[in-house]
């Protein structure tokens, strides 16, 4: 995903119940700059269909139920209505669309704030394109992603115990795991989806799933993220 909050599992999309249906995507943002550059961006992609654009979080909720979107690139900082209030009432009253803030700034209460509205991850907008892309499809399909920077902030909100034993706790749980899996692990805390380790780690897509799950059953943990503020805590990764 936690200490003061985490990001949820997953919900489920539109999407699962046809693979082959585009991926209808709606961009919230009020810069209209940025939104001609999102739809250009993911409107190449053969797996998605920007089917809109609102202004504001008020424009949004506005042209949920004709548009009817799987996915919401969803800006946090807008006049009218925010992105983190908006977010609150998608997850609320269309649990099955997919909420990711995109912002241009993550201080600590932004990435709270929108994780604990429901937002099913948290990237920049410095975010190089490909990487954008992956990540969206990353949480299209189930696993939450958070930029690295938003990671050491839930990191940094983690119970305010000593330093030295939350690291030893964290060192004591990951030395119980084999080489491949502190692999997967330290590749998660980087913020690489399961796409990117298997390139790394030279496994396939499949087999890195099953790491994965390997991973929250052993370390007792719910989330990726977890996983990932784990190995921070453990301050194996710069």
């Amino acid at each position: 995903m936690v200490g003061v909050t985490e990001p949820p599992a997953g919900r489920s999309t539109g999407t699962e119940s046809d693979p082959s249906r585009p991926t209808r995507i709606l961009i919230v943002d009020d810069d209209p700059i940025v939104r001609s550059a999102l739809g250009l961006m993911l409107g190449g992609q053969p797996d998605f269909s920007v089917v809109g654009e609102a202004i504001n979080g008020r424009d949004c909720l506005a042209q949920l139920g004709t548009l009817q979107p799987d996915l919401i690139l969803m800006d946090l900082r807008m006049p009218v209505l925010d992105g983190i209030r908006t977010t609150r009432e998608i997850t609320a009253g269309h649990p099955t669309i997919t909420v990711i803030a995109l912002t241009t700034f993550d201080t600590d209460d932004m990435v709270l704030a929108a994780l604990s509205a429901g937002a099913d991850g948290f990237l920049l907008k410095d975010t190089p394109p490909a990487k954008l892309v992956s990540a969206i499809r990353a949480v299209r399909d189930g696993e939450p992603i958070l930029s690295p920077s938003a990671v050491r902030t839930l990191l940094h909100h983690v119970q305010a115990d000593d330093r030295t034993e939350r690291r030893e706790r964290a060192r004591a749980r990951l030395a119980e795991l084999s080489e491949r899996e502190l692999e997967v692990a330290m590749a998660i805390a980087d913020g690489a989806n399961n796409a990117e380790i298997a390139g790394r780690l030279q496994l396939s897509v499949p087999t890195v799933k099953t790491y994965v799950s390997r991973l929250l059953d052993r370390l007792e943990l719910n989330n990726r993220v977890q996983i990932a503020i784990c190995v921070q805590q453990a301050e194996l990764t710069p």
